[in-house]
């Protein structure tokens, strides 16, 4: 599983430094970096992108969580402090997608103060202190949060409960008098569309998925190719544990994608 880091520094030079550093650690094979991007706060608190995520698969969670937090803290950073779980998460569907908790993102709001600087990055360590020691001895402040699969679980809830929905009103329309078809059918139609959609959006994160889990199997493999000894090793192992992940979260979305198809069919 990897971690979403968000590295808070008190400039704009300390924060470029903390990636070059970032980049030697994924280099030596302390870590493995999937993505990376640098956020800005002015002396009013209002946050901007220094430097955008990676554009490419490999990109996908940096991008969201970046999304996510620009999203919500804009403005000033100050004024999500006060806001509900529901605000923190609802408000912002990229926080969703990224699979972070509000935890994580009301202490970053506290530690990004008006003219801090933040790397954020996606990273695949083993240890914790390579990271820290390395951002600690910049004057950089780690937050760490594990990236959940709390999306495809969503996804999955979402499709079984259309569909058993979608069931229902194909039996009430079976037994309903001809005289209430009509009425019915609109209803029936509408979720069938509901199922479709919902369908959809588990072939879609399949789809992504499966693309971002090859770019950073490719990654670690290149990485692989310049490592020796023990940190070769490490990074064949996570390379196995990706491979088996994605197997099982990519059989459980497919299933999901599948059970559409058969209810719509049937």
């Amino acid at each position: 599983m990897s971690n979403y880091v968000v590295v808070v520094f008190p400039d704009e030079a300390k924060a470029y430094e903390g990636s070059r550093a970032l980049k030697e650690l994924h280099t030596e094979g302390s870590l493995g970096v999937y993505g990376m991007a640098v956020l800005g706060t002015d002396a009013s608190g209002k946050l901007s992108v220094k430097q955008a995520a990676d554009t490419g698969p490999i990109g996908t969670g940096v991008g969201a969580l970046v999304g996510g937090l620009a999203g919500l803290l804009g403005g000033p950073v100050t004024t999500a402090l006060g806001m509900s779980y529901g605000g923190l998460i609802g408000g912002v569907s990229d926080l969703f997608n990224a699979g972070v908790g509000s935890d994580f993102i009301k202490a970053v709001a506290e530690k990004l103060s008006p003219g801090k600087t933040a790397l954020v990055a996606e990273v695949d360590e083993d240890w914790v202190t390579p990271l820290n020691t390395r951002m600690e001895k910049l004057g950089g402040v780690v937050i760490r949060e594990s990236r959940s699969d709390f999306e495809d679980g969503q996804i999955e809830k979402d499709v079984e409960a259309r569909r058993v929905e979608y069931q229902q009103m194909v039996a009430e329309w079976d037994r309903a008098e001809q005289a209430q078809k009509a009425q019915l059918t609109a209803h029936m139609n509408d979720a069938r569309e509901k199922l479709q959609a919902a369908g959809a959006r588990a072939k879609g994160r399949q789809e992504q998925f499966e693309r971002e889990t090859n770019a950073k199997i490719k990654q670690l493999q290149d990485q692989a190719a310049k490592a020796k000894g023990e940190a070769k090793v490490a990074i064949d192992q996570k390379i196995g544990v990706m491979r088996a992940d994605y197997t099982r979260r990519s059989q459980k979305l497919q299933q999901a994608w599948e059970r559409t198809k058969e209810a719509v069919a049937g």
